[in-house]
């Protein structure tokens, strides 16, 4: 498989909007941001702020 070029790029991008709309396409990005922030963090080892106050708390 080659790279992609830009109107590659065009024809996923018209696809994935005829396939969810434009009203859930932040919905989806926002969720994808949040998944890559906590793979991030469980590569680096770290824990999420919320376990860490949780295990103080017990």
């Amino acid at each position: 498989m080659g790279k992609f070029g830009v109107t590659e790029i065009l024809m996923i991008l018209a696809v994935v909007l005829l396939l969810f709309g434009g009203k859930k396409i932040p919905e989806l990005m926002k969720g994808l941001g949040s998944g890559i922030k906590e793979f991030k963090n469980a590569a680096k080892g770290d824990e999420p702020a919320d376990s860490k106050k949780e295990e103080t708390k017990e």
